[in-house]
């Protein structure tokens, strides 16, 4: 029953199991998603996340009875949605990124526009000589 429960995850993980007996009879199964040998995408950290029951051995037993209508079952089925969200993401980024590589690619650099700086700021008048009244021992007057 737990290789049933478990074939989802199965599908897209390694998984790791650890089982560990507590106080009153108890159980705790705890079940590690990891990366499986050959992909190449990065795990992100909520689909690493270890899934942790503790109960008694009968309880886990018919919690994995009930499939994909138990706890376990359903949380499973939400995170192969994740995981599914986001490899779509992660493809339309790649898709996106390949597509602007592509246009940048095709489309050649716009040249810089040419602007001098004397269009752009106010003209002033400069004479070209001092004034004739202007003596060389006194600097020009404004007034």
């Amino acid at each position: 029953m737990l290789i049933a429960t478990l074939l989802p995850l199965l599908s897209r993980y390694s998984l790791g199991f650890d089982l560990v007996t507590g106080p009153d009879d108890t159980v705790t199964l705890t079940v590690i998603p990891r990366k499986p040998e050959g992909t190449t995408h990065k795990l992100e950290a909520g689909e690493t996340r270890p899934i942790s029951i503790t109960a008694t051995a009968q309880e886990i037993d018919a919690e994995l009875a009930r499939g994909a209508n138990g706890a376990l079952g359903q949380l499973i089925a939400s995170r192969r949605n994740l995981a599914d969200q986001l490899a779509e993401q992660r493809q339309a980024a790649e898709d996106a990124r390949k597509a602007a590589a592509d246009a940048a690619k095709a489309k050649p650099a716009p040249a810089a526009p040419k602007t001098t700086p004397a269009s752009n700021a106010a003209k002033v008048a400069v004479p070209a000589s001092p004034p004739a009244d202007a003596k060389p021992e006194e600097p020009a007057s404004l007034w």
